[in-house]
């Protein structure tokens, strides 16, 4: 019986739980000193292995009961994964725009979205827009507009309509002018009879037997007693010193107009010419997949493309305007001499601009060699070009001759970094430069 109590005793509190009552109280009993009604020796053993075995199904099902618990976190802790990565390949939801829809949900990478307006409203901006892989949208986030009065073609005569926020304004072509380019001008002042070239004088009765004429602004009295009309244009536009418009002067009975060539709009100053940005409206004629380049009186339509695989080098557009290079393969020395990366610059330039002038600047801002070098090395007009350094990481683009417009020049520029005299990359910049017809 001593045997009994040291193995039943040495779990004390856990084996009055677990056991049956009559093997708990005799337990009690040993404890006390009493053996009196105790189970016999077989009993004891026959309880406690029924004991063990309990034990031991509780604690598989524990461990079961823990590996499925894990195996659920498990699970639960993929989808999580899952769904943070799939948040990581989307772009930022596009808003609806005003008075349009937008047609497409998804803005995962490599989806497209499309965008369409209400009846009597036009769109101005991307018709469509692509998630791209570094989780920007292509194009401009587009608006819907009313559409403008320049669609039934209200100008005259070969007026040019320019639409407005509130109405839109004719550009009348030389000797018409009136609200739509109406009403001939040239043909009323070569007539100095006509009267809205001349007319009669303001006169006023002075002291008795005297009287005092005058002209309206704009007049001069001549032989005859007539007001006739003072042409400001021929008087003044000739001379640089003393011209009145910046482009062309149009006379008009006691006053002037400044006209601008098509591609601009007058300044609200009334003698100076602004040019008009087709690319914002819906002025321009460039196709889907084509960019939009505004210049001075006019605009361009461009598509940057990456060069051909070539060597084991390929390139990847990474934006609108620049492609990146792929891995090269270990065992490619052409490939690895390549440019890693090649962008595309559109300049509009100004006819006969003061030189020199710097037009681009290049620079690394991860600059990791002990020096940079810049040169051109190739296009067409590079006479009109230099390049220059203006710091240690940055070089200049410089227009070192004044260019007679319109033109196209095109010029193509390479930043190499090295680092102990060896070539460790280089960008590529091809640049195009659109030079206006007119000096504004």
């Amino acid at each position: 019986m001593e045997y009994w109590c040291l193995v039943l005793a040495a779990s004390p509190a856990a084996m009055l739980i677990l056991l049956p009552g009559w093997v708990a109280l005799c337990i009690l009993q040993l404890a006390l000193g009493s053996a009196q009604e105790c189970p016999s020796h077989q009993q004891v053993l026959s309880t406690v292995r029924q004991m063990q075995k309990l034990l031991s199904a509780q604690e598989a099902a524990h461990l079961q009961g823990t590996r499925s618990l894990k195996k659920q976190l498990s699970v639960l802790h993929s989808r999580i994964q899952r769904l943070a990565g799939k948040h990581n390949d989307t772009c930022p939801l596009l808003a609806v725009p005003l008075n349009g829809r937008k047609l497409g949900r998804s803005a995962r990478v490599g989806h497209d979205v499309h965008f369409i307006c209400n009846a009597g409203f036009q769109l101005v901006g991307s018709e469509s827009r692509t998630c791209r892989r570094d989780r920007t949208w292509s194009g401009t986030q587009p608006f819907c507009r009313s559409i403008d009065e320049c669609s039934s073609n209200p100008c005259a005569n070969g007026g040019t309509c320019v639409d407005g926020n509130q109405r839109y304004t004719c550009l009348c072509p030389r000797g018409w002018s009136g609200v739509s380019c109406q009403s001939p001008v040239y043909a009323y002042w070569v007539t100095l009879s006509n009267s809205s070239f001349s007319r009669q004088p303001r006169c006023a009765e002075g002291r008795p037997g005297s009287r005092h004429c005058s002209c309206d602004a704009g007049f001069q009295m001549r032989a005859g007693g007539v007001c006739q009309d003072v042409d400001e244009c021929q008087l003044f536009q000739p001379n640089p010193q003393t011209r009145i418009c910046l482009h062309d002067c149009l006379n008009l009975p006691g006053s002037y107009r400044c006209l601008c060539p098509p591609g601009y709009v007058l300044h609200a100053d009334r003698n100076t010419c602004e040019d008009v940005d087709e690319c914002t409206g819906s002025q321009h004629n460039c196709t889907h997949g084509e960019l939009c380049i505004n210049t001075f009186g006019g605009h361009r339509c461009v598509r940057p493309k990456c060069p051909p695989p070539r060597h084991n080098t390929s390139y990847v557009k990474t934006s609108s305007f620049q492609c990146e290079r792929n891995p090269c393969p270990t065992d490619s020395r052409a490939c690895r001499l390549a440019a890693t990366s090649i962008s595309f610059h559109y300049l509009p330039l100004q006819a006969n601009h003061t030189v020199p002038r710097v037009l681009f600047k290049m620079s690394t801002t991860r600059f990791v060699g002990d020096s940079l070098r810049f040169a051109i090395i190739g296009g067409r007009g590079q006479g009109v070009f230099a390049v220059r350094r203006s710091n240690r990481q940055t070089g200049e683009l410089v227009l070192s001759s004044p260019v007679v417009g319109p033109a196209t020049l095109e010029v193509e520029l390479e930043m190499s970094e090295f680092s102990r005299k060896v070539l460790l990359g280089k960008h590529i910049f091809k640049v195009t430069a659109f030079v206006s017809q007119y000096e504004f």
